[in-house]
This record gives C-alpha cells, sequence and structure tokens, in this order.
C-alpha cells in the first residue's frame, strides 16, 4: 500500500493525492499553511467579524462544543481572547466518557457561559449506528450529522447568526485548501459529514423502525430559515494558526483540563478524543476498512510539524494500530452484533488496496475508566416507531 514519503498518510485515506515526489496533498497544504498564509492579516480579518457580531443579540455567536480539546479550546478563545458572549452548545451522542463531566463542569464555571444541550433518543441512535455501520463501515453517522445539522438548529431557534467552529479540514484532509475560506455550511455538511445520506435516506433505510420526526435533528436547516437569519458558520482555524499541541498546553494551564488514554492512540497523546466511549472502535473500524487508525493520523502531524522523525513514528503506529479495542464486546452488544458479524459487514467496504486479516489482530489494553462506562442493559428492549 502506498504511502506518502514524508507522512504516513497512506492512499486510502479519503481525498489523499500525491505529486511526482510522492508526498501527499495534505503535507503540502500544511507547507502552504506556513509559508503563504498571511496570518496578521487574517487576524484582522477575524476582528471585522467580531466587531459584526458582538452585542448584537442575546448572543454574539454560538459555540459547538463536545468538551475535548479543540471545543474547550475555541471557548477558551472566544470567550477570553475575542471577548464575546457565546451560547455553548452541545450534542449528546450517548458515548461521553466518565471524565467529560468533570472538565466541562470545571470549564463552563470558569469561563461563566450559558449551555445547551440536546439529546436524541437512543433507541433512535442504535438503530442509525447499526445502519451507518452496514451501509458506510463508519457507526457514527448520528454524531457526525447530529452535530453539524443540531448545532444549526439551535442556532435559528435561538436566533444566534454566528457559529464558530475549531480548525479547518485542511488541517488533515484534502476536501478544501487552506486559500479557501472554508465555511461550515449545507455544501460541507453533504460533502464530509453525513457520508452521503440524508436524513430521508436513513428514514427509507431503516424501514419503519423510526418515525421520520425522530430523525429531524439530523436533517440540515431549511435554507430560507439560515437566509433570513444572515447564518455564518466560520471556522475559527481560518483566522488563527492552529496548532493543536500547543491549544492543549493552553487549556491545561489556564482551565486545569485534563487528558486520559484512548484505545489505539500512544500515551503522549493524552488529548486526543478523549471525551468518547466509541473512540476506539470507531479508529478500528477505519483500520479495517483503510489499513490506518489514530495513531497514523497523530503521528503524521507530528511529522508535519517536526516532532517527529518518520522512523520514530513508523514504530509506534506499529505499536498502536490496528490493535483489537478491550470495548469490541461492550459495543458488540449495544448493537447487537457478533464480532462475525462485524468483521463480514466491513470485509466488502475495505479500500483497494488495503486487506485486512482478523487473524493477525493483537488484543490492546484496557482502558483505566472502562469499568466505568455505561452498561445499561437492552437486552429487552425492542426498538421501532411504537416500543416508547
Amino acid at each position: 500500500m502506498k504511502k506518502c514519503t514524508r507522512c504516513l498518510t497512506p492512499e486510502t485515506v479519503d481525498t489523499i493525492t500525491f505529486d511526482a515526489e510522492g508526498v501527499c496533498s495534505v503535507c503540502r497544504q500544511i507547507e502552504v499553511k506556513k509559508d503563504a498564509i498571511d496570518w496578521p492579516a487574517r487576524w484582522e480579518q477575524l476582528q471585522e467579524i467580531v466587531a459584526e457580531y458582538k452585542d448584537k443579540g442575546t448572543y454574539d455567536c454560538i459555540v459547538p462544543y463536545s468538551g475535548g480539546k479543540d471545543s474547550v479550546f475555541q471557548l477558551y478563545y472566544i470567550v477570553r481572547v475575542l471577548k464575546l458572549k457565546p451560547l455553548v452548545v452541545r450534542y449528546n451522542h450517548w458515548g461521553y466518557r466518565p471524565l467529560v463531566e468533570e472538565n466541562n463542569t470545571s470549564v463552563f464555571k470558569q469561563l461563566g457561559v450559558d449551555v445547551v444541550e440536546f439529546t436524541t433518543s437512543f433507541h433512535t441512535v442504535r438503530e442509525t449506528m447499526l445502519e451507518a455501520l452496514k451501509r458506510r463501515g463508519d457507526f457514527c453517522w448520528h454524531c457526525h450529522t447530529g452535530i453539524y445539522a443540531g448545532v444549526m438548529h439551535m442556532a435559528v431557534r435561538f436566533e444566534v447568526p454566528l457559529i464558530f467552529w475549531g480548525e479547518t479540514s485542511a488541517e488533515y484532509h484534502s476536501w478544501y485548501t487552506f486559500e479557501e475560506m472554508e465555511e461550515v455550511d449545507e455544501k460541507r455538511f453533504n460533502r464530509l459529514m453525513n457520508q452521503g445520506i440524508t436524513a430521508d435516506d436513513m428514514y427509507e433505510f431503516l424501514e419503519g423502525r423510526v418515525q421520520r420526526r425522530d430523525l429531524w435533528m439530523f436533517d440540515y436547516p431549511k435554507r430560507k430559515d439560515l437566509l433570513r437569519l444572515k447564518v455564518r458558520s466560520i471556522c475559527l482555524g481560518n483566522y488563527i494558526e492552529w496548532d493543536t499541541q500547543a491549544n492543549v498546553a493552553l487549556i491545561k494551564r489556564e482551565l486545569g483540563w485534563k487528558g486520559q488514554q484512548v484505545e489505539g492512540v500512544p500515551p503522549e497523546f493524552d488529548y486526543e478524543k478523549i471525551e468518547c466511549t466509541f473512540q476506539g472502535m470507531r479508529d478500528f473500524s477505519k483500520f479495517v476498512k483503510r489499513g490506518y487508525g489514530r495513531a497514523n493520523h497523530l503521528l503524521s502531524i507530528d511529522i508535519r510539524n517536526g516532532r517527529k522523525t518518520r522512523e520514530e513514528a513508523e514504530e509506534l503506529e506499529y505499536q498502536y494500530d490496528g490493535k483489537r479495542p478491550v470495548s469490541m464486546d461492550w459495543f458488540l452488544d449495544i448493537i447487537k452484533v457478533s464480532e462475525e458479524e462485524y468483521y463480514d459487514i466491513l470485509e466488502p467496504l475495505q479500500v483497494h488496496p488495503w486487506k485486512f486479516d482478523a487473524s493477525q489482530v493483537e488484543p490492546g489494553p484496557v482502558m483505566p475508566d472502562f469499568d466505568e462506562w455505561d452498561r445499561t442493559n437492552l437486552d429487552d428492549v425492542k426498538l421501532g416507531p411504537d416500543q416508547r
């Protein structure tokens, strides 16, 4: 399988291309970010946006928030640096780890923010998880669409036209470049987030197992409502030079934010995707389909930033990527699928030339908080629109 000659990015990554030197498009984009973007000018553009929206309504902006490193940093930056009054909007995807609540309580109290949380019925979520796994090999459709479409619904309902997201997708993918002022709009939603499955599609796929109204959080708001409100949904990373490790150091120092170990992730990256119990299985599913996991992604970033040599990164990638998560049995019990069925679902979704071999998989370590993860017994719960 072909990989970037500079980082570890393989050819099975969505949107990736390689130039004549074998360097991937993301590595080239990072060169542009470092050498060609006028960041002081971008900062001035940000100040103009702030002036346009500050003190114009009940809230100056919305900050989508999971409690992970990026959303904590962007909330800190909005409040402490830009001096805006945000409405914090959280989509509860039913996978938060115990530490998240502790971190969030501390962050919200220190920054003094109003918070709205919305949560889809778990009956609906479990149905979409299984269907998305079968069709795309990624059971997180409800999370991707709920976070993005749901937050936009909250913007309309609370009449807050400015939404601040975190880094741009150009940091990690080639859907957009740093020269573009990427906005988190419906085009981006359909291109990146919903896996090519609309809420209408999902309703049809589920064949009556949920009612259409159960999926309202996953519908992108009506265009006429967004135009009326003159919504702007922008990435903070378009205006400041994003550096994840520096951002993490800041929120740990200023807010006491705590990291923790994540399945499939080297311990030094104790800030990456710490909020989600499903993360280990999502990254493992990616490995089964595409031959790389979360360690590959993080180590490639370190190579681009001169923090690791390619040789150091390859050693860690081999040590952490592709290990069977201890959470697999816990997860498969939730969606009521056997391990054999799980591999059968993903086998036809593997991306050429990668070929996964389940017989070579080694077990990963147990997470320290694993015994605290939710284990509500769902054996007797029959799903469907009439089972309320």
